[in-house]
């Protein structure tokens, strides 16, 4: 679980955790102010060599504009729109704050790193349009001078769901939904799917959904207005590697901790009133594991093979060129294992995944599993779906958490959505209203039917 590594003020009440510091182009330039205080201090001492001052370079600033807390996709995203968006250029410090700086347990690089349209939610749909687009597009966004070309591998292979009898319907009424917002989507019978992909086993598909990669955007500007109760005054980051706590003052932070951003939240008070109040609605985010395992198959399906959902919930995709796969399936409440640690569940595999993989696919009936690790879910336990903008009581609180799998494939647009938010009061470019934390207080889940 979280260390006790951040401290939030909130006028007298201070509470503490600690997390290591993500330093980048948004934060103060360190060095160059180091470097005209030695030279001002040499000029006005006698001769001698100059003395190496105490090195402090390591240390965030000790004022930001906006603090960040999490520095996964999501946290990223939203530096990068707010720096992006910003007017005049260089009006906003922006302080990206993470606990594990090697990234080696963040969800961001261990998910599946798929991308689909496939929602039945609108504004999910146009969260992954734009995303898509972001992505095909990434040099147009984050591409350097004189530097070679962004190569993120990005593999535009699409989606396929597969329905049985008793989900058709759903799936059929989605695809519309689907096409009202511009996705590419087209219903494939279990003949059509036998001749799309001849490795597939169609026993038990009444009906498929194939995604293809497109792009859309729309435009709408809600209102709103917001009750002021209290404020997050700075944000205490624990140092590396050492007992020392540097405070931040700011006057936003955003929450972008992930699994953890429930217990960055509780931090701040949110969730501390009387039950069945706003004051005493908690944030219901917290971290469920997931295995994720990478098998060979060498008469496994070819490159051209989509990211594939099946109707029981198993999932995969092709990895590289090596008739390698990855894939895995959510376990169900009373099988979810415990999140204290990252170790992997072998058994989950032969007993959950292999089987219902191996009779839709037959040719993974001589699969070898490789390798399988573990990550986490910001598992959003109200309704599955993310949790994006501002706390109606901690007012310059915002949220961008809570997406329960689909995180890493809305990043671009969620952190768009929530500069927007930040920098003009107001969703811009896709209205995310129904994602706003208002809805646990007054019980109204966003029901998106495709959670995987």
């Amino acid at each position: 679980m979280l260390r006790r590594s951040l401290q939030l003020a909130l006028g007298r009440d201070v509470l503490g955790r600690g997390l290591g510091t993500h330093r980048g182009g948004s934060t103060l330039d360190w060095n160059g102010k180091m470097s005209e205080i030695k030279k001002k201090i040499q000029s006005v001492l006698p001769g001698g060599a100059w003395t190496q001052l105490h090195d402090t370079s390591y240390l965030p600033p000790e004022h930001s504009d906006v603090v960040i807390v999490g520095g996964g996709v999501m946290g990223l995203s939203v530096a990068y729109w707010l720096k992006r968006l910003e007017r005049p250029r260089g009006a906003i410090r922006v302080l990206v704050v993470e606990r594990d700086h090697t990234y080696s347990q963040a969800s961001t690089v261990l998910s599946v790193g798929g991308i689909r349209q496939q929602f039945s939610v609108p504004e999910n749909i146009q969260l992954s349009l734009f995303s898509i687009d972001f992505l095909r597009n990434i040099n147009e966004y984050l591409a350097v001078v004189d530097d070679p070309p962004l190569d993120i591998q990005f593999n535009p292979s699409g989606y396929l769901l597969l329905a049985s009898e008793k989900g058709a319907a759903v799936l059929e009424s989605n695809v519309r939904v689907q096409r009202q917002e511009g996705a590419k989507v087209c219903l494939m019978s279990p003949e059509q799917l036998r001749n799309k992909f001849p490795w597939i086993n169609p026993e038990g598909v009444a009906l498929a959904s194939y995604g293809f990669v497109s792009s859309s955007s729309h435009a709408e500007t809600p209102s709103g207005e917001e009750v002021t109760l209290k404020r997050v005054h700075e944000v205490h980051v624990k140092i590396d590697h050492s007992l020392e706590y540097q405070p931040v003052e700011c006057a936003i932070v955003i929450n972008a901790a992930g699994a953890w951003s429930g217990q960055i939240a509780e931090l701040a008070g949110v969730g501390k009133g009387p039950p069945g109040t706003l004051q005493g609605t908690k944030l219901p985010v917290e971290p469920r594991k997931r295995y994720v395992y990478l098998w060979n198959c060498p008469q496994g399906p070819g490159l051209e093979t989509p990211f594939v959902i099946d109707a029981s919930g198993a999932y995969f995709r092709r990895e590289g060129l090596g008739n390698n796969y990855l894939g895995g399936c959510s376990p169900t409440e009373e099988e979810e294992p415990d999140p204290e640690n990252l170790e992997v569940d072998h058994e989950f595999f032969q007993d959950k995944v292999w089987p219902p993989l191996a009779q839709r696919v037959p040719a993974f009936e001589s699969l070898k599993v490789r390798s399988a690790w573990a990550g986490y879910y910001d598992y959003n336990t109200f309704d599955q779906n993310g949790v994006v903008g501002p706390h109606p009581l901690v007012v310059n609180m915002y949220f961008a958490t809570g997406f329960s799998g689909h995180g890493l494939q809305q990043a671009p647009a969620v952190g768009r959505a929530v500069a927007e938010m930040v920098l003009h009061g107001n969703f811009q470019t896709i209205n995310l209203s129904p994602f706003l934390f208002n809805r646990f207080h007054l019980g109204e889940k966003v029901h998106e039917h495709n959670i995987i």
